[in-house]
C-alpha cells in the first residue's frame, strides 16, 4: 500500500502572521517605491523575497545553541563547526565568515583579478558587485539550454558550457582568466543544478591551463540531491559521498550558510590551499574578527555545525524538493510560465511570457512583484531587467538580460503546502487579467549597477 507523506518534521512553535487590507498594501508599494525589499516584513503575509536566512531552526539546533562558546580566541564552537564542514566538504582549512557576502570579498579579493575574466555558470549578484568594485571582468556561460525557460528535458540546465569557456581561454590566453566560479545550485535561472560530469570537466580543463576553480556552494546540498536523483551512477550514493566528490574537483569553495546550513546568519570560507587560507585568515581578520568566530557568536557556530548536518539528510531533502515541484505543478496548472524543471530552492516565473505586452524598458517581472504582493501580501523578488540589467561603459545604454524572471523563494521548514496554494491562486487570478496590468518606470537606482535591485525606486506607468 502507498501512503502519502507529509513534512519530516513536527511544527512545535508558531509566529503569528498579519492579514492587511489592499488598500494598507497599495499605500505601503508607494511608499517603498515599488520595491518589495523596502516592504516592512511586519506587513508581509507570505514572504517568498528569499531561501536565504529565513529558515526555521530544529530542536537539535535550538539545544546547540546553548552550549555556544563565546570565546574570542580558540572558541570550541569553531571546532565542532570546523569538524561538520570538514565532513560535509572534504576539505581541510575553515574561515568562518559572519554571512555568505563576507565570504565573496574575501574570495574575490583572493581571485577576481583587475582587467582579467572571472567564468562562471551564472555569477551571483554579490559576487559581480564585488568584480565591478575590482575592476574584473564576470562572464556568464552558463549552457543555452540553461537560458530556456520553457523546456523541461535539460536535467542540469546549471551547467557550463565547456565550449565558450575554453573559446575564451584560447581567444584572450590562460593569464587573462583569473578564476571559475561554479554555481550551485544556478540561481540566477531558477535554481537548476551542476552536473557531476560538467563539474569534473571544467574542473580538468581549467587545471589544464592553470586556472582556479571555485566553487560557491549556498544550496549545495540540494544541488548533490539533484545529481543523485538524476545523473547515472550516483542513484544509490549518500548526501555527503555526492558533496565530497563535488568539492574534490575545486580548490575553494564559499558558502552563504543561510541556505543550506538552515541557519539565520553565517557564511564559510573552505579551501585546501594553505596559502590562500592564510590570506583569508589575514582578510577575516580585517573585516569579520578573529579566525575563530569570524564575525559569528559561538551559539551561531553551534547551530550551523548541526543545520550543516540536517541538511544532507535524505528526508528533508526529499521534501524540501519536493514542495518546491509542488508550488510548480500547482502555477502550471492554472496556465503560469515557469522556468522548468523547478528547482531546489523556489519557483521562477517567466516575467515576459506572463506580460507579453510588457517590455523590458518597462520591468515587467518587477511589475508582477508589486502584483502579488498587491493582491495576496505575498512578497517576491524580481530577477530581470533591474537585478541583472548593465549597461554598456562607453556609450551608457542599457544592456537587458536573457531572462526575465519573478523568484517565488521557499523558505526551509517553514511554509505548508497550503501556503503554496494560496500564492498560486492569487498568481491564477492575476495572469486571468494580465491584460489590464501597465510597466513600470526606473526612478532611482544605485551607482553600482549590479546592486541597483536592493534599493532602486520605480513608479507606476
Amino acid at each position: 500500500m502507498k501512503f502519502m507523506t507529509a513534512e519530516p518534521f513536527r511544527i512545535k512553535m508558531v509566529e503569528r502572521v498579519k492579514k492587511t487590507t489592499k488598500e494598507e498594501r497599495q499605500k505601503w508599494l508607494k511608499e517603498s517605491a515599488y520595491n518589495a525589499f523596502k516592504l516592512r516584513a511586519e506587513n508581509v503575509y507570505i514572504d517568498c523575497l528569499t531561501d536565504s536566512g529565513t529558515s526555521a531552526m530544529s530542536s537539535e539546533q535550538w539545544s546547540a545553541l546553548m552550549l555556544g562558546d563565546e570565546s574570542y580566541a580558540g572558541c570550541k564552537s569553531f571546532y565542532k563547526l570546523e569538524e561538520s564542514v570538514q565532513d560535509i566538504f572534504g576539505l581541510p582549512y575553515v574561515q568562518p565568515t559572519h554571512q555568505g557576502r563576507a565570504a565573496d570579498y574575501i574570495m574575490a579579493k583572493i581571485y577576481a583579478k583587475e582587467g582579467k575574466y572571472a567564468i562562471g555558470n551564472m555569477h551571483f549578484d554579490t559576487f559581480r558587485g564585488n568584480a565591478e568594485v575590482l575592476g574584473a571582468l564576470a562572464v556568464d556561460y552558463v549552457v543555452d539550454e540553461g537560458k530556456d525557460t520553457s523546456s523541461p528535458s535539460q536535467p542540469f540546465k546549471g551547467n557550463i558550457d565547456i565550449n565558450k569557456m575554453k573559446r575564451l581561454i584560447e581567444e584572450k590566453g590562460s593569464e587573462q582568466i583569473s578564476v571559475v566560479i561554479i554555481t550551485v545550485t544556478c540561481n540566477n535561472n531558477g535554481g537548476q543544478p551542476v552536473s557531476m560530469e560538467n563539474i569534473k570537466e571544467v574542473s580538468e580543463l581549467a587545471r589544464e591551463y592553470k586556472i582556479p576553480v571555485v566553487i560557491d556552494s549556498a544550496r549545495l546540498s540540494e544541488n548533490a540531491y539533484f545529481i543523485q536523483q538524476r545523473e547515472e551512477g550516483y542513484k544509490n550514493k549518500s548526501i555527503k559521498e555526492i558533496t565530497r566528490e563535488m568539492f574534490s574537483y575545486c580548490e575553494t569553495a564559499t558558502m552563504s550558510s543561510k541556505k543550506d546550513g538552515l541557519v539565520n546568519i553565517g557564511g564559510l570560507f573552505v579551501t585546501r590551499n594553505h596559502e590562500v587560507f592564510q590570506q583569508a585568515q589575514q582578510l577575516a581578520i580585517v573585516h569579520e574578527g578573529f579566525i575563530t568566530y569570524g564575525g559569528l557568536t559561538g551559539r551561531d557556530m553551534e547551530a550551523l555545525a548541526v543545520g550543516l548536518q540536517e541538511g544532507c539528510d535524505q528526508q528533508y531533502l526529499e521534501y524540501r524538493i519536493n514542495q518546491v515541484k509542488y508550488l510548480g505543478d500547482r502555477l502550471e496548472e492554472n496556465g503560469i510560465p515557469i522556468i522548468k524543471p523547478t528547482g531546489g530552492h523556489g519557483v521562477y516565473v517567466d516575467g515576459r511570457r506572463f506580460f507579453p505586452h510588457i517590455s523590458q524598458d518597462q520591468f515587467p517581472s518587477q511589475r508582477l512583484v508589486v502584483a502579488l504582493y498587491e493582491e495576496a501580501g505575498v512578497r517576491a523578488v524580481e530577477l530581470g531587467a533591474c537585478a541583472f540589467g548593465s549597461k554598456n561603459t562607453i556609450t551608457g545604454e542599457p544592456i537587458w538580460p536573457e531572462l526575465e524572471t519573478m523568484r517565488i523563494g521557499i523558505s526551509r521548514r517553514v511554509y505548508t503546502n497550503s501556503h503554496m496554494d494560496v500564492i498560486a491562486n492569487a498568481l491564477g487570478e492575476i495572469y486571468k487579467n494580465r491584460d489590464q496590468y501597465k510597466g513600470l518606470k526606473l526612478v532611482y537606482e544605485g551607482p553600482i549597477v549590479s546592486l541597483r535591485h536592493f534599493t532602486a525606486g520605480f513608479d507606476l506607468l
